[in-house]
């Protein structure tokens, strides 16, 4: 049986309020308040995941190799984007894994937060779903495709799009495309969604760009029923662990980093997700 803690967006405005006075680095952090990454390693490792396949994969190492390794870890679940960092950057958790390296960007330079890449570990493509066509040649003028709302996803959906010759984008948007960027959108409507919901506004459109995690936890196959995947080579959206600058050296931070890039881990995500989530280890930057 799974002991994970589930944490959702009730806490928002609890959570807003406590990065308001502790971001300027109080000693309020309970494990590494001055920075400097000399934690108790005697205390567990408190990260926050989202649901699938990230605390999955954490479990996986909770149960099968955290032990061995003298690291005691506690998983907390977040169903949203956003508390992982403020949570990580308040010190109420100790690290976090859920998101890549575009978005930690675009996050920390809204949010005046500090919080880094540590490790890569894998790689969740985004695909265009639909239970209404069963092919990119069916997707025609006057249907609506939904899409995640926030800047960095938003921009990887319309580019995904384009590569597969749903949209035009003007040249050389890239990942930074916003829908003011379609040149042509061959008739078709486009609704922005926050992105743990569009899987299950699926129903209610034509097709919808989804995140890999959402997809799978919607019960969807990325690998067989995307009309249209993103490529895993040369993909910059490695999902990582990350910590709150200054942070990184924690013994304890460490050891997990190692573990989630270890054969026990590849062999787990490979057999567990065939292809919907694929390893992506090494240096986070």
């Amino acid at each position: 049986m799974r002991n994970n803690i589930k944490l959702t967006t009730a806490f928002a405005g609890i959570t807003a309020l406590a990065l308001g006075l502790t971001a300027c680095g109080t000693a309020s952090d309970p494990s590494s308040s001055d920075g400097s990454g000399k934690a108790d390693p005697a205390k567990p490792l408190v990260v926050a995941a989202s649901p699938t396949p990230q605390a999955d994969i954490l479990t996986f190492v909770k149960d099968n190799l955290a032990e061995k390794a003298g690291l005691k870890l506690e998983v907390k679940e977040f169903t949203d984007y956003v508390l992982p960092n403020t949570a990580t950057q308040t010190g109420q958790v100790d690290a976090n894994y859920f998101q890549h390296k575009p978005y930690l960007d675009d996050f920390n330079k809204k949010n005046d937060t500090t919080i880094v890449p540590v490790v890569n570990v894998h790689l969740e493509p985004l695909g265009l779903y639909s239970k209404k066509v069963k092919s990119l040649k069916d997707v025609k003028p006057g249907q609506t495709i939904a899409v995640p709302n926030d800047t960095t996803n938003e921009g990887r959906a319309l580019k995904l799009l384009a590569d597969n010759g749903v949209i035009t984008l003007k040249a050389g948007v890239g990942a930074g495309a916003k829908l003011s960027d379609i040149t042509d959108k061959k008739g078709l409507e486009f609704k922005e969604l926050e992105a743990a919901t569009v899987p299950r506004a699926l129903n209610d459109v034509d097709a919808a760009v989804i995140n890999g995690n959402y997809a799978i936890e919607a019960g969807l196959k990325p690998a067989q029923d995307s009309l249209a995947l993103e490529k895993a080579e040369g993909n910059p959206y490695a999902n990582f662990l990350a910590v709150k600058k200054g942070n990184e050296q924690d013994a304890r931070v460490q050891k997990l980093a190692k573990l989630l890039n270890s054969a026990e881990v590849k062999k787990f995500i490979e057999k567990t997700y065939a292809g919907s989530v694929v390893p992506s280890f090494g240096p986070a930057e």
